[in-house]
C-alpha cells in the first residue's frame, strides 16, 4: 500500500537530517552510511531526509557523483525493514536551478522517495515569482516540502508574501521553517494561518536553536485556526535521535493534554540550545556545523571520522572543547547507552540489507 505522505507528515514526528559517512580518503562508507539509517529507524524516527544540508550539498555536484548512490542506499536500507518500508517518510533534498532540481526530483521519485525538500540556496537572483515557479516545477514531479533555510548557511530572506503565493501550490504538503529567527518564523506561520490550509500543511521546525519551544507553542493569528509545529526535520536530530523521539513524544503529549509545560522542560529547552550551539559551531558562524554532528557520531562509534567532501569543512578551533563541555553538562540529552547496545548489529548488517 502506498504511503499517504500528507497524512503521515501531519501526524508529526522526528525526521533526522541524514549525515554522510565517508572513509579517510573521502569515499562513501556504505557500511557506516547504512548503519546510520538503521540507527534512525530503530531510534523512533518517523522519516529520514537525505541530500539535505547535513548530508552536504556538495554531493549534488555531478563531479562528486554521490547524490544517486547515497539516496539509493538509504532507500534500500529502509526497504529492507518491513515496518519502516510501510511508515517511514523519505525526504529528498533537491537543489540547483530548475533543470537540476527537477532532474533530482525525478531521480528521487524513481528511487522511492516521497517528498522533495526544495532548497532555494544559489537562486539569489531569482524574484519571488520565479522562486514560486521553480517550486511549482518540482511539484509537477512529486510532493514538496517548502524550506526556509537560514541565511548563515546559504538561505535567503523570504517574506510572508512569498509564502502566501507558495501556499497556493496544491502539492505543497509541508514546510520546514528554519530561519533561526523568530520574526521570520512567525511570518511563515501567519501565511499558513491566513491561507486556510492549516489542516493540510504540516509544519516542521528546522530551528535547531528553538526546538522545544516550537513544538510546545500554539500560534494564534486573529480568528484563523491556531497553528502548531507537528515535528522537526533537524540536523540536531541527526544525533541523540532516541532521546529526540522521546522528547517529541513528551511535547506532543503536553500539547494534547492542554496542560502547561513543566518548568523542567523549559530548562531542558535551554540546555538543548546550548548543546546545539557547540555542535553547530555557532561561535564561528556555523563553519563547523556538519563536522560537529560527525564528531558526536564518531564518539558514539557510528562514524569513523569527521571527514567531509570539501576539505575546508572541518571542526573549528575550540569546537572539540565545546562539545566536551556540553557532553559533560547534559548527559541526559544523549542516547549513548542506546547506541552502544545496538551499534554492532547496525554496523555488521550488509549495506542495504536487513538487520
Amino acid at each position: 500500500m502506498a504511503l499517504d505522505v500528507r497524512a503521515r507528515l501531519l501526524e508529526g514526528g522526528v525526521i533526522p537530517a541524514h549525515p554522510l559517512a565517508l572513509t579517510s580518503d573521502r569515499k562513501l562508507d556504505e557500511r557506516r552510511q547504512a548503519a546510520l539509517t538503521r540507527y534512525y529507524l530503530d531510534a523512533g524516527a518517523s522519516g529520514i531526509a537525505v541530500g539535505v544540508h547535513t548530508t552536504q550539498f556538495a554531493i549534488h555536484d555531478p563531479a562528486v557523483g554521490l547524490y544517486e548512490p547515497v539516496l539509493s542506499l538509504a532507500a534500500s536500507t529502509v526497504d529492507a525493514d518491513e515496518r519502516a518500508r510501510r511508515s517511514i517518510v523519505r525526504v529528498a533534498g533537491v537543489v540547483g536551478d530548475t533543470p537540476q532540481a527537477t532532474s533530482e526530483a525525478a531521480l528521487a521519485q524513481r528511487l522511492g522517495f516521497h517528498v522533495a525538500l526544495v532548497s532555494l540556496a544559489g537562486l539569489a537572483e531569482h524574484s519571488h515569482a520565479q522562486l514560486v515557479d521553480h517550486v511549482r516545477a518540482v511539484c509537477e514531479i512529486m510532493p514538496v516540502m517548502g524550506f526556509y533555510l537560514q541565511p548563515a548557511v546559504g538561505g535567503r530572506d523570504l517574506p510572508g508574501a512569498f509564502w502566501a503565493d507558495l501556499l497556493e501550490l496544491e502539492d505543497l504538503v509541508a514546510i520546514k521553517i528554519a530561519p533561526f529567527d523568530r520574526s521570520r518564523t512567525v511570518e511563515v506561520v501567519c501565511a499558513v494561518a491566513e491561507s486556510g490550509r492549516t489542516a493540510d500543511i504540516a509544519l516542521y521546525t528546522g530551528n535547531d536553536d528553538r526546538i522545544v519551544l516550537d513544538l510546545l507553542t500554539e500560534f494564534r493569528v486573529g480568528d484563523d485556526p491556531p497553528v502548531r509545529f507537528v515535528g522537526g526535520l533537524l540536523g540536531q536530530w541527526a544525533v541523540w535521535t532516541r532521546r529526540a523521539a522521546e522528547l517529541h513524544a513528551e511535547c506532543r503529549e503536553i500539547v494534547a493534554s492542554g496542560k502547561l509545560a513543566p518548568p523542567e522542560l523549559l530548562t531542558l529547552a535551554t540546555e538543548l540550545t546550548d548543546a546545539n550551539s557547540a555542535i553547530f559551531d555557532v561561535a564561528n558562524g556555523y563553519a563547523g556545523c556538519v563536522p560537529g554532528i560527525h564528531e558526536v557520531l564518531r564518539r558514539q562509534g557510528l562514524l569513523e571520522g569527521t571527514w567531509c567532501v570539501r576539505l575546508e569543512e572541518r571542526l573549528s578551533p575550540g569546537q572539540t572543547e565545546e562539545i566536551d563541555r556540553v557532553l559533560a553538562a547534559y548527559p541526559h540529552l544523549t542516547d549513548d547507552a542506546f547506541v552502544a547496545e545496538h551499534r554492532d548489529r547496525w554496523l555488521t548488517a550488509k549495506p542495504g540489507g536487513p538487520v
